[in-house]
């Protein structure tokens, strides 16, 4: 009885024995998963943090701080595991897009158009500028015009002049006349010495019916305008042909626009540019380039767009600042691509 006993003991023990070995081979222990989390979280935590630029996500860097490019601060980047995306492909968010001003499109062949931007200022017209001269020498006795900006009309009396050698044949002439029936000759001979001092046939005729010589003779204008420039004084000694005045004739004005030198294959003569002036807001105005210039300023690079307009109301004064808009085109090529500029993403010079 006691045999069966221990017997009994020693096959349960054995049973158990067995039963736990052989539950351990089918079953490792549960700390084997612990162990592969804990040493998988240490590696995930010894990773270097990677900082990149929203607006520029080419930018990658180590450490923290701003983006070479635009300034911005690095964020850190995303984790891009599993990813399928091109690691050369760039990459942005909606946000990111908008910010940039960043559209997409698809490049294609198509007439290349652009919106040139130019700036330039009102001038007279060359071709209605005029000098006005003194026909005789002499000595200024009075200025009826004394300051530029005043408008004078063809025929008005500008100065008026003392001339010892219109004197001089003021007395050839009575003297001429004198004797003209017996040397008619003589007596048209002295009265075209006086047409010759550029006189007009009614300051000739009030010459001759004069019974004494005029000393201080009127200077008028030769023709309507501003005067934009006083070249005398009183009491000033003039000689023949010296100009007293510039006057300018400022019904229709020029518009000189800059055109710089890399917006010059997309300006043509007969383009039109719409344009404001500072001094004039609210106001718009319209004209076509009448001429460009074929050479360029050596210092500013620069070749000047004529726009010719017309300025019944004075409004457009010359030295006024004007800004244009052309909107160019170039030829069309088939083999050209063509993209919005918004759809290029600038990073730098190699963009």
């Amino acid at each position: 009885m006691t045999i069966n006993k221990k017997t009994f003991w020693i096959s349960l023990a054995a049973t158990l024995v067995v039963g736990m070995l052989a539950g351990w081979l089918i079953f490792p222990g549960k700390d084997t998963p612990t162990e592969e989390v804990h040493e998988h979280t240490e590696m995930a935590a010894g990773e270097e943090t990677i900082w990149t630029c929203s607006m520029h996500p080419q930018i990658r860097q180590s450490e923290p701080g701003d983006c070479p490019i635009c300034g911005m601060d690095l964020i850190p980047l995303e984790d891009e595991a599993g990813s399928e995306m091109d690691p050369m492909a760039i990459s942005m968010s909606p946000t990111a897009m908008q910010l940039a001003n960043v559209r997409t499109a698809t490049a294609g062949a198509m007439e290349p158009l652009k919106k040139v931007r130019l700036n330039g200022k009102v001038q007279e017209d060359e071709r209605l500028v005029f000098s006005q001269t003194s026909h005789i020498p002499g000595r200024i006795e009075k200025l009826n015009v004394n300051f530029t900006g005043e408008f004078v009309k063809k025929g008005e009396l500008l100065a008026h002049i003392y001339s010892p050698d219109l004197v001089t044949a003021q007395e050839e002439v009575f003297e001429a006349r004198k004797i003209k029936e017996s040397q008619p000759a003589l007596y048209r001979s002295a009265i075209e010495k006086l047409r010759n001092w550029k006189l007009s046939e009614s300051q000739i005729d009030q010459i001759l019916n004069a019974d004494e010589t005029i000393e201080n003779f009127p200077i008028v204008a030769d023709v309507s305008g501003y005067v934009i420039s006083k070249k005398v004084n009183l009491g000033d000694y003039i000689r023949k042909g010296e100009p007293i005045y510039e006057i300018a004739d400022l019904s229709k004005v020029w518009v000189l626009f800059d055109v710089y030198e890399s917006d010059l294959p997309w300006i043509d003569e007969g383009d039109r540019v719409n344009f404001t002036v500072q001094s004039l807001p609210g106001e718009q105005f319209s004209g076509k380039i009448t001429f460009l210039d074929p050479v360029l300023n050596p210092k500013t690079r620069v070749a000047k767009a004529r726009v010719e307009m017309r300025n019944a109301n004075n409004k457009l004064k010359p030295e006024m600042f004007a800004s244009g808009v052309v909107d160019a085109s170039l030829e069309y090529n088939e083999d050209a691509l063509v993209i919005p500029k918004s759809a290029v993403m600038w990073t730098g010079e190699r963009s």
